[in-house]
């Protein structure tokens, strides 16, 4: 269909000052939060920098400031289901930490501490923090901004967890055996945006979500 067929049917989505808005998504969600921030908009912060960070830059190579949580790029409407399934304890990912060189690092955001942590436990500590976390920024946020990001991406063959990179880059071991990667097909990826938003509507009845690519 053309753009201008659709002119009688597009609702301009109508935001104010006190709207709780809340991003995710590939990169690109991060600059939408950011400049709504600037513009005054309230930009949810569920998990704001410790003050032993002065530089902004420095606190978001740490995953702060960057998504309305320390969640990393969730590019995959796949990643996105999961997590809200995990936070609200639908689901267990069977694999959720990943080593590297006596170092450990959660597998479903390795890119969120760069040095990683000293034992698993740990991982797995902060990793609770983090979810309940999320389970408050879906509980109480008004808008939620979705960048779809990419279609692609490797899962756990044991229970379909989808991680954010191919298990051995940033931490972890490849193992063909273990992982295989997934293209989402259209209609797969349908499924998995009704569900979230079928998820958000039932916890958050006036919650609403804008996508963006």
């Amino acid at each position: 269909r053309h753009f201008a067929e659709m002119e009688d049917r597009w609702v301009p989505l109508h935001l104010t000052k006190n709207d709780k808005v809340a991003t995710a998504g590939s990169c690109f969600a991060q600059h939408i939060g950011n400049n709504l921030a600037k513009r005054g908009a309230t930009f949810l912060d569920m998990e704001p920098a410790p003050p032993l960070f002065n530089a902004e830059a420095e606190a978001r190579r740490w995953g702060f400031g960057v998504f309305s949580c320390r969640y990393g790029n969730i590019y995959t409407t796949r990643q996105l289901i999961q997590l809200l399934d995990e936070a609200f304890g639908e689901r267990v990912p069977s694999e959720r930490v990943w080593e590297k060189q006596g170092r450990y690092f959660d597998a479903l955001r390795p890119g969120i501490d760069p040095v990683g942590h000293d034992s698993a436990d740990t991982v797995l500590a902060l990793r609770e923090r983090h979810l309940a976390k999320v389970r408050e920024m879906f509980s109480t946020l008004d808008l939620f901004v979705f960048t779809l990001g990419l279609t692609e991406g490797w899962e756990l063959i044991d229970d379909g967890t989808m991680f954010p990179m191919a298990p051995g880059t940033t931490a972890g071991i490849f193992d063909a055996s273990k992982y295989h990667f997934h293209n989402l097909r259209h209609a797969e990826i349908l499924e998995d945006l009704r569900g979230v938003w079928e998820r958000l509507k039932a916890l958050n009845s006036g919650a609403r979500m804008l996508l963006t690519v």
